[in-house]
């Protein structure tokens, strides 16, 4: 398939998946067993079309032909043309998937596994659909989750004849047949609204899509630019103000981009030059970056796509979730901010010259705070009870709105009308035709990559809960655990969270680890809110998690710094994001769990628990700190961690006394001086 063939083939797909989208949120949605397949084809498609099979080759001829300043021959370029039949053969099964699923609708729709049996068109959709999904993410995400995937599959059809223990399938002699086995495969994976067409991939063509259409659409119209800008005209005027303005934009972006990396490649080309230029050192800069964007993801009110996902997953209300969030979230950030200001301070504190790097916003930003409409129509349209698909929607076209309103801005400052509807016009944050169409194609195409590893997680979480007995057999396991020491079982859960978002994608590590985790901590007396959010958080500060933290190593290689340093020091300066999910597990009340007293009580502790960690980790109040005194504002954020009141009086009397002496030390030094 030729480049221009594919360009087209692109922008076909892509109008058609939109528009099919549209109709689901503004006209009426079909049965699940209808819209969900056709919203995985579509997401197939675009991904095939995206990654050729001879993509790397040809990647490299590109970049081997641009050093050695020659084109490529027809030979090289075609040496890989063979390939495409696989592409062909991609599409094929992509087309059968959907004549199946439209042919059998009304079967499928009623379909009773006790009744009912698998007919031959259902076991060739089950082949075609279970290889190309695994293609999928093979090409787009890489042989981890790709062997990830095929290890389940087979274990569901070994786990029967495995010795007695954690890992065997108790089984009759009769569903231990190949037919049988065969037939409870098929059924639980592609023909019911479970295994591929289970609540992840409902959820990506009923929520995520239009929420990443919107972050696009956002981005492109002039809000992502306001909210890096606000980030850094309120931190200009303060020590570390680059650093700041850092942690601030990362964190209004990554509401609502949802992607630790893409926050760092955005707001990182500009802020960490900038807090190199005042004496950050590289890795610093480039772990400040990477750990505020990925805090993103944790902030409400949009917390990239995870609060949608958990939502669906809980069956509550988006903005319950959104709002139980907040105080972990805000104490996150404010650990973050204390770290980066006292950092300021220890570095000024070592230099005679005063930093005098001002952080440029060439346009003002109150003008511009009509751009936030879209985000502010976004939370009344879920206020008011609108789906989420129809809320996302509205945020569309308010963002579109907004972009008319720019348009005029740009026309009365003396803008060019036909350049600008073609071109757009950056002065005036207008998007013209040619970056709406941008937002378009990068909205789908991201869409497209969310839903690939969503559709292929229902593979995995259907082996664990129908297929086989995993999931209850490892909850038994670390529920008798938790029986004997509950810090233990939440300790083994943390490791498996880490573990899994190090090697899957954030939204694929969260789905399974609420599938492995959350049914024992369940049982172990925790709510399923605190339970999920408790997985959530680990699946994503396992992106700054050395040796697999793609965040940080994004920033290091902006930062020209070394990856596994600026790893090791993001982990560190995120140490609140790795201890707060133990808090709410003991104290609920940080996550709007309990009484107004309590919650206000806890809210406190956490946020001066923050603070002394932040202290602790710069290693600096009014001055340097001794190893002594960081061993005791470390052991003053641990008191403050625990729920006792005993406890919580023991931390902030030994904190504020190391603080108080840390004062007096470095006024007496300077009256001396």
């Amino acid at each position: 398939m030729s480049k221009q063939v594919r360009r087209t083939c692109v922008l076909g797909v892509t109008v058609i998946f939109i528009l099919f989208q549209m109709y689901l949120a503004l006209v009426k949605q079909f049965t699940l067993m209808l819209q969900t397949p056709i919203h995985m084809c579509f997401a197939l498609a675009l991904v095939f079309l995206y990654n050729p099979t001879d993509k790397n080759y040809q990647k490299k001829l590109r970049k081997k032909c641009e050093a050695e300043k020659r084109q490529a021959t027809d030979a090289e370029k075609n040496k890989y043309a063979w390939t495409h039949w696989f592409d062909i053969l991609a599409f094929a099964g992509i087309a059968y998937i959907l004549f199946y699923t439209i042919k059998n609708i009304d079967r499928l729709a009623s379909y009773d596994m006790a009744v009912h049996n698998p007919i031959t068109m259902d076991y060739i959709a089950l082949v075609c659909i279970v290889l190309l999904l695994l293609e999928a993410v093979r090409r787009t995400l890489g042989y981890i989750l790709f062997f990830f995937i095929i290890a389940f599959i087979a274990y569901s059809w070994v786990s029967p004849f495995l010795p007695q223990g954690v890992f065997r399938t108790v089984a009759t002699a009769k569903n231990k047949t190949f037919p049988k086995m065969l037939e409870k495969f098929t059924e639980g994976m592609v023909m019911a609204e479970q295994g591929v067409y289970g609540t992840p991939l409902q959820t990506s063509c009923t929520s995520l899509f239009y929420f990443i259409l919107f972050g696009a659409f956002f981005s492109e119209c002039g809000g992502g630019q306001l909210l890096i800008d606000v980030g850094m005209k309120f931190s200009n005027k303060s020590s570390g103000g680059p650093a700041k303005a850092a942690v601030i934009s990362s964190g209004l972006m990554g509401m609502v981009s949802g992607s630790a990396v893409a926050n760092v490649a955005t707001t990182g080309v500009m802020t960490i030059p900038m807090m190199k230029k005042i004496g950050y050192a590289p890795e610093e800069a480039g772990a400040i970056e990477a750990v505020a964007s990925t805090g993103g993801q944790i902030m409400p009110p949009i917390m990239g796509i995870g609060a949608f996902i958990m939502a669906e997953q809980l069956g509550i209300n988006y903005l319950t979730v959104a709002a139980d969030a907040i105080i972990p979230a805000l104490a996150y950030y404010f650990g973050v901010f204390v770290l980066v200001d006292r950092l300021a301070k220890k570095r000024a504190s070592r230099s005679s010259t005063s930093e005098d790097v001002k952080i440029q916003v060439d346009r003002k930003i109150l003008p511009r705070l009509y751009l936030l409409l879209p985000i502010v129509v976004l939370i009344i349209s879920i206020l008011n009870g609108f789906s989420l698909m129809r809320s996302g929607m509205f945020g569309i076209f308010a963002c579109l709105l907004c972009n008319v309103v720019s348009l005029v801005i740009g026309l009365v400052k003396g803008g060019n009308f036909k350049h600008d509807i073609i071109e757009g016009n950056k002065a005036s944050d207008f998007a013209g035709l040619k970056q709406l169409w941008k937002s378009c194609i990068d909205g789908a195409k991201s869409a497209a990559e969310i839903a690939i590893p969503t559709a292929a997680c229902g593979i995995i979480i259907n082996v664990m809960t129908a297929q086989t007995s995993l999931a209850t057999n490892l909850s038994g396991v670390i529920a008798n655990l938790g029986m004997t020491s509950l810090f233990l079982a939440m300790l083994i859960a943390m490791i498996g969270c880490m573990l899994l978002g190090m090697a899957l994608p954030t939204v694929a590590a969260y789905l399974v680890g609420v599938t492995l985790f959350v049914p024992t901590m369940q049982k172990l007396g925790i709510s399923p809110l605190v339970a999920n959010m408790f997985v959530f958080y680990y699946g994503i500060m396992a992106q700054i998690t050395p040796p697999v933290c793609v965040a940080s190593y994004t920033a290091a290689g902006i930062a020209d710094a070394d990856a596994m340093k600026t790893g090791i020091r993001g982990m560190l300066f995120a140490l609140v994001g790795f201890l707060v999910p133990f808090v709410f597990v003991y104290n609920p009340a940080i996550l709007l769990q309990g009484a107004p007293l309590e919650i206000g009580w806890g809210g406190a502790q956490v946020l001066a628990a923050t603070f002394f960690l932040a202290i602790t980790v710069a290693g600096f109040f009014k001055r340097n700190m001794s190893w002594w005194e960081r061993a005791i504002t470390f052991a003053a954020a641990i008191l403050l961690m625990t729920p006792e009141l005993i406890t919580s009086i023991i931390g902030i009397v030994i904190g504020v006394g190391v603080l108080m002496l840390d004062f007096i030390m470095e006024k007496t030094r300077k009256t001396a001086a």
